[in-house]
This record gives structure tokens, C-alpha cells and sequence, in this order.
């Protein structure tokens, strides 16, 4: 301890993520303590944890290019109080949500420690909310339980004026990174290494859910929530199941995971991340510190395989893997040769975790104490679900999600799917998952009304124009659509699509024309994709977020003859051959739209223009 020490793997990456996103991985807890509270020996209890473990006093610093970690001694902290107690009940639980929330957002500079935030809540004279706020560069999941065990036996020792009945730790932190340095440059790390190069050789270097929005160019962490459970029936067939087939739980469910993926995405090669305590000696088991690792779970799914099949191979890539799981996820990447992208994570955008070991009652003299759920401030992962036994042997569930992609509507309804879809392969693991239900009875009839009337034929015939006027005709008035603060009725739509088809003829568009469309998420964008469709084209979707040399090489490759875009996107094709029309421009109006169509009639475009 000469000198600075070197970061581990896990620190990192987070530090170089850090200088990105500074708030985007802080990890936050709230205890809720009722009886009489003693702040100061709350506050020499926190101190002692800070003193005893030097993963929390570290500050970050570049030395020759590179970060490297100082332990610094310890010091007083903070523990500011705010008293609540003159707002009703629900103002306080707002108000607590609300200061969770800013603690969560507020970063850390991570060259000044300690890397450890804390704040007391006053709600009643013997009710308080003990908030705490982490780093993730000197924290984990795991840490925070050893956190509160030892918060509670500081604090009990302070109370009756004993010291704390803790045994001294062996090993620090900084130890462990200078161990897994030495470790990764051996034998053993370039085996796992090797190992996770030929696994993941030609793995997809994204997994695409279908999203509400487009994908930012870089990921600002923001992230929601949604929750769910499963009942104890559902996980019992489960169980059962993975027993048969000599599996965990876990691989079950796992199983049942990568078959929603494959039915939600449609793609037969999933990579799904499952996270591991990385505590690989009973040394580091008492420590709190980043040692958390993410291994990636490659498994090929095909819709025809039953389950029980998808079931063994899961079983099988998971056997496989876990000896392995002590390289690093950085060097998983490096060895995957996957290229990082700033809009998602590298390799893994969804994570599947099972939580089976018991909560640990928490316990501080004089008080009963409770964690208290703070709503996700972030999500680092497109998708993060977090699965916890519970004693009545149902599972609760946590799904995290990326905020800037996906509406909470949208994640609660494939939670149902992914449930209803656990029950369907478990009751008949022959049966193709393909084949498994995941629609209740209410989601299948709204999809049969939404496709005609339950019974009717399909017409061969129908197009989407055609479909799209007949709707059209039987409501004109009704809202077709909402983009911001516009409303087209079903009528406003229709017209506005048959000028873009008027102009469309004009310019030559006929049966299997292709059309670049790039254009903002408007009601324009959306107008134009039927007008190009009443045109008898084909449109070809371009995002103004991609590169220019992107969209040059989708418009050749795609052999796009006309481009509709909108005044301030020209010059991103700039060098586009073929016939630009721009929709909106003043000076150079729509044509005018003709009368509605009567019952019965079809209007075609005019090519007057």
C-alpha cells in the first residue's frame, strides 16, 4: 500500500461509464425505522461502516493515462435531516418518493469520497426514512445487505456503549483488484477467455424488442418500472418440471425467457445476461464493493423445438458458462469481438435475475426496521427482470426498462405474456413454444375485432388503403390519429395521404416503386406512409438519427427512385439521384383534395398535380 492501487474490471468500466453518465449508476435504499430514533449514534454507525470498509473512501484519479484508486482516511459524514411530520400522510409519501428520486439523480464525483450518501426523513416523532445512496463503482446488490447488517450492529453498539461484535475483515477491495488483475493475465483467465471467444463467435451484437420510440444516439439511463408477480400454482408446475429435467428453477425460467424473446422478436438467437455475485472466496463475502458480474447466456431458439428441448439446451449453455464466470464482462466483450455501440450496451440488452435467497431481517436496537421500494430512476439494460422467492413460494418480479423506449403500458403487457407463456410450456413442455398461448381470452378477442368482424371471411383482395377508407366511410369523424398536440380525424387523414398519392403519380410512383421516407415522427410521416401506399409504392423507412452515409447506402441499396422528406432533413441525402418531394413546404402546397368518397366508391390517385 505504497501507492496508488489498480481499479478491478467491474470498477472499470464503471468509472469509465461514469464520465458519460454520472448520475446514470447510483444505487439507492430507504429504511423505514419506527420507535425512538438516536440520529447521532445513526450517524457514528454509518461512520463506522465507512471506516471499516475502504471500498467506500476511495477517490479516482488518472495517473500516466490511466485510473487508478486511492484509499483515503476516514472522515465525518453528513447525515442532513428534513422534517416532514407537518404534511398529511399522502403528501409524506410523495415527498419521500420525490427526495429518493433527487438523491438518485444527484451524481457523485467520484474523485471525492466517500462514495456513500446519506439523509434522515422526520415523517412523526418515532417515524423516520433512512435514505441511503450509493455508487455502483463501490456497491452492488450484495453490499447492501452487508451494509445494513453492519448499519445495525454499529448502531446497537453506539446505543449501549459496547463495541461492535464484527470480526475484523481480512482482505480490502483494493486487495481483490490487484488479485484479479494477476489473475486475468494467467492461465485460468486466458482459458475463460478463449472459452467465451468460441461461444459467443457470430452472436447478433443487439437483441431488438419492439419499441415505442426510436433509440436515442446515446443512452441517458432514464428508466421505469413496472411490477408483477407469479402466483405460487404457476411456479409450482415449474418447479416440477425443472425437476424432471434434472434443471433449477432458474433454468426454467430462463427457458420460458428466451422462448418470449424469441416469440416477441422474432429472432432464433438470443443472448440474455443473468448476473452472478463474482464473490468467488469466502474472504470477499463480507466486503461491500463492486464484484458483481454479468454473464452473457447464448441460446438458439427455434419455434418448432419443444420445450423441454429449449429447456436442455438452456441447462446445457448454463453448465457451460459458470466456470467461466469469473472473466470479467469487459474481457467477454473484448473476446466477443463486439463492437460498442453508444445508444446499448455491449453484447446484452436484457437481463433475467432470480433472487432465492431469504431477506435478512433487519434489525437496529429499539426499532423495527423495513425496506421501503423506491420507484427505478435508471435502468442500465433495454430490459432488466428481477425474479425473488417469496415464503408462500410465488415469485415477485421487478421489470426495469429503458424509459426513452418503451411506455409502462407496454412492459406490463409482456410481463402477462411472458407469465401466461410459463403456464402454457409448463403444462406441455411437447408443445412447440411456437405453438404456447400467450393472449388471455380478452387480448385474443380484441385482436379478432380489430382484424373484422369475429367469423367474417378475409377478402383476399383487401389492401391497407382499401381497409384503411372503408374505415374511412363508416367513421369519418372518429380520431385516427394523435401526434403531439395534433388530432386528425379518420376524414383529415384520408385526405391528407391522397394528396401525398396525387404527387406521388405525378412523380411516377406505381406498383413496386420503392419510396424513401424520412421525415420526423409526425402526422406528416404517417401521411405519407399511406399516401406512398394508396400510390400502388412501397415505402422504405429512413431515421434522420442515422448517419448520412448510412442513408445514402439504404437509399442505393434499397433502389429508391423518389424521396419524400420534409425542408429541414434534405441535406441529409444530399446526394439522393432520384425525385425529392418535401412535404409541408410553404410556397409548394399539397394539391387540394377532393370531395370524400361516397359509399361504395374507391378513390384512386390522380396524377394531375
Amino acid at each position: 500500500r505504497d501507492g496508488p492501487l489498480p481499479l478491478s474490471s467491474a470498477q472499470r468500466r464503471l468509472w469509465l461509464l461514469h464520465q458519460v453518465a454520472p448520475a446514470g449508476y447510483n444505487l439507492g435504499a430507504a429504511l423505514r425505522l419506527r420507535g425512538p430514533l438516536r440520529a447521532g449514534a445513526l450517524r457514528g454507525a454509518l461512520e463506522a461502516v465507512v471506516a471499516r470498509h475502504e471500498a467506500l473512501r476511495t477517490r479516482f484519479e488518472v495517473v500516466d493515462g490511466e485510473p487508478v484508486q486511492v484509499v483515503e482516511p476516514a472522515r465525518p459524514l453528513p447525515l442532513p435531516a428534513l422534517d416532514l411530520s407537518t404534511l398529511s400522510a399522502a403528501e409524506r409519501g410523495a415527498a419521500v418518493a420525490e427526495h429518493a428520486a433527487e438523491e438518485q439523480a444527484r451524481p457523485f464525483d467520484l474523485r471525492e469520497p466517500p462514495l456513500l450518501r446519506a439523509a434522515l426523513l422526520r415523517l412523526e416523532d418515532e417515524e423516520h426514512v433512512l435514505l441511503l445512496t450509493l455508487h455502483h463503482v463501490a456497491s452492488d446488490g450484495w453490499s447492501e445487505a452487508v451494509l445494513v447488517r453492519e448499519l445495525g450492529a454499529h448502531y446497537a453498539a453506539l446505543v449501549s456503549g459496547e463495541a461492535a461484535a464484527l470480526p475484523p475483515l481480512a482482505v480490502q477491495y483494493g486487495d481483490y483488484a490487484v488479485w484479479e488483475r494477476g489473475l486475468a493475465s494467467g492461465a485460468a483467465g486466458r482459458r475463460g477467455a478463449e472459452f467465451w471467444s468460441r461461444t459467443l463467435a457470430g452472436a447478433p451484437a443487439a437483441l431488438e424488442l419492439p419499441a415505442d420510440r426510436p433509440r436515442p444516439p446515446a443512452q441517458s439511463f432514464r428508466g421505469g418500472a413496472a411490477r408483477f408477480r407469479l402466483e405460487a400454482p404457476r411456479v409450482d408446475a415449474l418447479r416440477r418440471l425443472a425437476r424432471r429435467e434434472d434443471c433449477t428453477p432458474f433454468m426454467a425460467l430462463l427457458a420460458g425467457f428466451d422462448a418470449w424473446l424469441h416469440r416477441c422478436t422474432g429472432e432464433d438467437d438470443v443472448v440474455v445476461g443473468t448476473p452472478v455475485a463474482g464473490r468467488v472466496h469466502p474472504v470477499l463475502e463480507p466486503l461491500i464493493g463492486c464484484f458483481i458480474n454479468v454473464l452473457p447466456v447464448r441460446v438458439r431458439t427455434d419455434g418448432g423445438d419443444s420445450f423441454r428441448a429449449l429447456l436442455r439446451r438452456v441447462r446445457a449453455a448454463l453448465l457451460d458458462a459458470h466456470p467461466h464466470g469469473g472473466v470479467s464482462f469487459d474481457r467477454i466483450v473484448e473476446a466477443a469481438g463486439v463492437s460498442r455501440d453508444p445508444g446499448r450496451g455491449p453484447l446484452v440488452q436484457v437481463l433475467l435475475a432470480l433472487q432465492n435467497t431469504p431477506l435478512e431481517r433487519l434489525e437496529l436496537a429499539g426499532l423495527a426496521a423495513e425496506p421501503l421500494e423506491l420507484p427505478a430512476a435508471s435502468s442500465r439494460y433495454d430490459l432488466s427482470v428481477y425474479l425473488r422467492e417469496e415464503p408462500d413460494g410465488s415469485l415477485s418480479a421487478l421489470a426495469e426498462y429503458a424509459a426513452d423506449l418503451y411506455d409502462a403500458a407496454t412492459v406490463d403487457r409482456w410481463m402477462r405474456h411472458y407469465a401466461r407463456l410459463l403456464d402454457a410450456l409448463a403444462a406441455d413442455p411437447e408443445r412447440p413454444v411456437g405453438d404456447a398461448e400467450m393472449l388471455d381470452a380478452a387480448e385474443r378477442q380484441q385482436l379478432l375485432l380489430a382484424g373484422g368482424a369475429a367469423g367474417a371471411s378475409p377478402d383476399p383482395a383487401a389492401t391497407v388503403p382499401r381497409l384503411f377508407e372503408a374505415q374511412v366511410r363508416r367513421t369519418p369523424g372518429a380520431t385516427a390519429l394523435v401526434a403531439g398536440g395534433e388530432r386528425l380525424t379518420y376524414a383529415e387523414l384520408d385526405r391528407r395521404a391522397d394528396a401525398v398519392a396525387r404527387r406521388l403519380a405525378a412523380a411516377g410512383v406505381g406498383p413496386e416503386t420503392r419510396v424513401g421516407l424520412l421525415l420526423e415522427r409526425t402526422a406528416e410521416m404517417v401521411a405519407a406512409m399511406l399516401g406512398v401506399l394508396k400510390a400502388g409504392g412501397a415505402y422504405v423507412p429512413l431515421d434522420p438519427a442515422y448517419p448520412a452515409a448510412r442513408l445514402a447506402w439504404m437509399l442505393e441499396d434499397s433502389g429508391a427512385r423518389v424521396l419524400l422528406t420534409e425542408p429541414g432533413l434534405r441535406g441529409r441525402a444530399a446526394g439522393f439521384g432520384g425525385v425529392v418531394l418535401e412535404v409541408g413546404v410553404e410556397g409548394a402546397p399539397l394539391p387540394p383534395a377532393p370531395s370524400p368518397a361516397r359509399e361504395g366508391e374507391h378513390t384512386e390517385p390522380r396524377t394531375d398535380s
